[in-house]
């Protein structure tokens, strides 16, 4: 099913006033309605390199793989829809070629990146992420963090050393606990769920997010819900304001149209939401 005209999407990635070099990577398919962002790790050349690969090797995998399924079909071993199934294969191949062209070249070595990724089938979408770049939803008035950060302060959030408020000054805030590349195998996070007429997601890097609070990023959707664009170039803006400390990369896809290919109850069901 061509998405396009169905889900809005637009991607803005920035390095920020204290970088050099932007090793963040943003890509999407608006008709195949696929969404990836990545963090890279690893220097001045590695990290670039790192979501470089991942989020070419996510698009590419995932345009030649989902075309072909049926929207929606479940994996009888895992649960899973395929759309997930396809994501992780693709993450686990990104991860593969991270890694080894890591360990084949001296000035890579130790490169990795986070990933955050989505896939919009069936009026559903299909969600992974790895590490501490996050996804937002903004729906019927009320923003909330669909993603739970792989991350050392995220785990000490979670053992009561930091209330959420005490953690947004900490400056630990950028050692992640998972990441793709870094190991021969890696392990994504998967959520499915409904995708609503009117829903907003967003996407970013933590170069927003660690210096721009939650409820400014809410009031900036909110005010530019029918302008995405220019919403992703006010939070970018804002972030550089705030001093601009790492690069900064957002995506937002709102969802204008129902694509449920399915009917009876389910359309039902979706209409009622």
């Amino acid at each position: 099913m061509n998405l396009q005209g169905k889900i809005h999407i637009v991607g803005l990635t920035d390095t920020g006033r204290v970088r050099q070099n932007n090793e963040d990577c943003i890509g999407f398919d608006s008709a195949l309605g696929l969404v990836v962002l990545a963090d890279g790790m690893g220097g001045h050349l590695g990290g670039e390199v790192a979501s470089s690969i991942t989020v070419d090797t996510i698009i590419q995998s995932c345009q030649a793989a989902l075309p072909a399924l049926k929207p929606g079909e479940v994996d009888d071993e895992t649960g899973y829809s395929m759309e997930s199934i396809c994501l992780q294969d693709a993450i686990e191949k990104a991860n593969d070629l991270v890694y080894r062209k890591s360990a084949a070249q001296a000035e890579l070595r130790g490169m990795g990146t986070t990933l955050v990724t989505m896939a919009f089938y069936n009026s559903r979408f299909s969600l992974a992420h790895i590490g501490d770049s996050r996804c937002y939803r903004y729906r019927n008035k009320f923003f909330e963090q669909i993603t739970k950060d792989h991350s050392l302060l995220q785990e000490l959030i979670d053992r009561g050393f930091y209330t959420p408020e005490e953690a947004q000054k900490s400056l630990n805030k950028n050692l992640v606990t998972r990441a793709l590349g870094i190991d021969p195998t890696t392990t994504a996070d998967i959520q499915e769920d409904l995708a609503l007429k009117n829903d907003i997601y967003l996407l970013c890097s933590d170069g927003l997010t660690d210096i721009v609070e939650d409820e400014y990023i809410s009031l900036t959707i909110k005010r530019f819900s029918d302008n995405l664009e220019e919403a992703a170039k006010q939070l970018i803006t804002k972030a550089n304001q705030n001093g601009g400390k790492d690069n900064i990369s957002v995506i937002l896809c709102r969802i204008d149209e129902d694509f449920s290919e399915s009917q009876g109850w389910f359309k039902k069901l979706i209409e009622w939401f």
